[in-house]
């Protein structure tokens, strides 16, 4: 059976200290909750993912996930088995005997770990219950008109159901460890502890909900983090319940951690409690992993996004492919705490650096954040139909002129190539160039804007003037959709996109972690971020000249939003002035980094809380809820 390492460190929330030795956890379960577990919504899903592997490694057969059921997630995530736990099988058949819909399975990532899933549509008729019960042990109530947090208390009930129905098979001997990531799982935490069942828990807050909205407010929220009133602003934000959930699962869970060092003050003021641990998020290197190919990779899709490019822009592709560069922001739409609106105030000023400065390079930004749309617009696709036309006018007129050329050749001759073309292909041609006329910029935006009058993306780009004329060297693309490889316009995944693109910039005000700019690092792309969020922290700690490796780091705490600004224009522009050797060789430094943002590295982080948690089990039933 698998051992859990541990590392020795001081005592934790009152727990006993550990030497450095191996624990054994033949007897114990790790059981991870959350809400995306099968389930993309945001972050956590990529931290659970990419972790899966080296948990189960560590905990082998005795590591499980717990989530919500989705039928067309499960369809295609989950090969669906029978537990190989007869503790869980029971457990999990009682509330089925109950009218409880529970599955069971493997989750297809690497590490196939186990998963067991609720179905919360199969238990609704338990909420008003469910509700008054959670009233009963915390005071706290949940608006009827809140879905998503009265799904949060079915999830978060059918979960605190499931561990008493397993920890009573144990005799009330401490074998069960559960981790719980957010709000939305903390329900089943808090009942855990309200039940006084004999499991470890531990609580990760990702982001605080409080800090979220009010750094979406433009409130300067870092420098002011002692001066808020907490109940005041939850209960203007019509979050108070839901921030209650929060706080309380902060203070109910035997060990708090958070994933960064920025997050871990902001817990401290916003939810009351310091963390015991802070545990970056990694990722799966080995995922990632390219070898000495990712220079290879970054040409190839780069001339994919070249091509997309052409039919965009055609009739106004007066500008060279070869000196263009293109730069990204990618992630949730919320346009303040993730730095749009600093970005393109920026590019407004780098497109004028560019044009005073009779700079040759063009800079495409793509704006990847989804949000609401009526499908892809016509100008749009009529670019690449366009543009796929010239391509097979061109390969239809090479494929004539090279037979002409081959049979001279035999021949002996050297072609008259004045007459190698015959009026036909002329007039195809013609056709052809006629058909690129364009009396229209090409469009800002790929698909039809919902309400785009009211699009903050699109407003301040029709108050800053990025049109795409011929004369901006700066040109933007909004792509409001997440990005796929069976789409008509980009044909491309995510990750094969950032491999081609030249610069990840993501200037966030408010990013507890940010994987954008991790992704960008463990595939050779350089990046932006700032020192507002976890990465940018965790990168100004462990590297010593991070723009010397591609990771440039705006200072959004001790500047004045105008000062950024200016910061984030000269890296931008700074970019720009380099030769394509120096990018090359910027994207060497910046792979080399991959290992830091390995889940393998951090991972030790991980076997910190396992010791943790084994340590919890002393604590047993008994304890109170704080």
């Amino acid at each position: 059976m698998p051992l859990a390492r541990s590392l020795s460190m001081t005592s934790l929330n009152g727990l006993p200290q550990w030497e450095d030795e191996d624990l054994p956890v033949e007897d114990l379960l790790l059981f991870e909750v959350s809400w995306e577990v099968t389930n993309k919504v945001g972050g956590i899903y990529t931290v659970i993912q990419t972790k899966a592997k080296i948990t189960a490694d560590e905990w082998g057969e005795n590591y499980f996930l717990i989530g919500p059921y989705f039928e067309h997630n499960v369809k295609t995530q989950v090969e669906v088995c029978e537990p190989p736990n007869p503790a869980i099988k029971k457990a999990m058949d009682t509330m089925k005997s109950q009218g409880c819909q529970v599955f069971f399975g493997r989750w297809l990532i690497e590490g196939s770990p186990y998963v067991l899933l609720f179905d919360i549509g199969s238990a609704a008729w338990n909420l008003d219950r469910w509700k008054g019960e959670f009233w009963d042990a915390t005071n706290i109530g949940i608006p009827f008109h809140d879905r998503e947090a009265n799904d949060a208390v079915i999830f978060g009930s059918l979960t605190a159901w499931f561990l008493k129905e397993l920890s009573c098979q144990f005799d009330d001997k401490p074998n069960v460890v559960a981790h719980f990531h957010e709000w939305q799982a903390g329900v089943g935490l808090i009942l855990s502890r309200s039940q006084k069942l004999p499991v470890a828990t531990i609580f990760t807050t990702h982001a605080t909900l409080l800090g979220r909205y009010l750094c979406a407010a433009n409130i300067d929220f870092y420098n002011n983090l002692d001066q808020f009133d907490i109940d005041k602003e939850a209960g203007e934000r019509q979050i108070y319940h839901r921030y209650c959930m929060e706080r309380a699962s902060v203070h109910c869970a035997h060990v708090f951690t958070t994933v960064s060092q920025i997050t871990a003050i902001e817990a401290e003021h916003m939810l009351k409690r310091n963390p015991d641990v802070v545990t970056p998020n990694g990722l799966n290197i080995k995922k990632f992993s390219a070898m000495h190919e990712f220079q290879n990779l970054h040409s190839m899709y780069k001339a994919r996004i070249q091509e997309f490019i052409r039919g965009h822009f055609y009739g106004h592709l007066d500008f060279s492919l070869e000196n263009t560069l293109f730069f990204f922001i990618a992630g949730r739409y919320e346009f303040s705490n993730k730095g749009a609106d600093m970005f393109l105030e920026a590019l407004s000023r780098l497109n004028f650096l560019l044009r005073v400065h009779k700079s040759d390079v063009t800079v495409v930004v793509f704006f990847i954040m989804p949000a609401k749309t009526n499908n892809f617009n016509v100008e749009t696709l009529k670019g690449q139909a366009v543009r796929k036309q010239l391509w097979d006018t061109a390969q239809s007129v090479k494929e004539k002129f090279g037979k002409k050329l081959y049979n001279a050749l035999l021949k002996g001759e050297i072609p008259d190539l004045s007459k190698i073309l015959d009026r036909d292909d002329i007039t195809i041609m013609k056709r052809a160039i006629f058909s690129t006329q364009r009396h229209c910029l090409p469009p800002v935006t790929t698909h039809n804007m919902i309400d785009d009058g009211n699009d903050p993306i699109l407003n301040t780009i029709r108050r800053i003037g990025l049109f795409n004329n011929r004369t901006d060297r700066v040109k933007v693309i909004v792509h409001p959709e997440f990005l796929s490889s069976t789409s008509p316009l980009l044909p491309l995944d995510y990750e094969e996109f950032v491999r081609g693109c030249h610069l990840g910039v993501f200037p966030s005000y408010y990013e507890p972690w940010g994987y954008t700019p991790a992704e960008c690092t463990v595939m050779g792309i350089p990046s932006v971020t700032t020192n507002l969020s976890g990465f940018g922290c965790f990168m100004q700690e462990h590297v010593a000249d991070p723009a010397a490796y591609g990771i440039y780091i705006v200072d959004r705490r001790f500047r004045s939003p105008d000062e950024s600004c200016n910061q984030l224009t000269q890296f931008l522009y700074g970019f720009c002035q380099q030769s394509r050797r120096q990018r090359i060789i910027q994207r060497n430094r910046t792979e080399r980094l991959s290992d830091l943002l390995d889940w393998r590295y951090l991972g030790r982080v991980c076997e910190t809380i396992n010791r943790v948690l084994y340590a919890c089990q002393t604590l047993g039933p008994q304890q109170n809820v704080p």
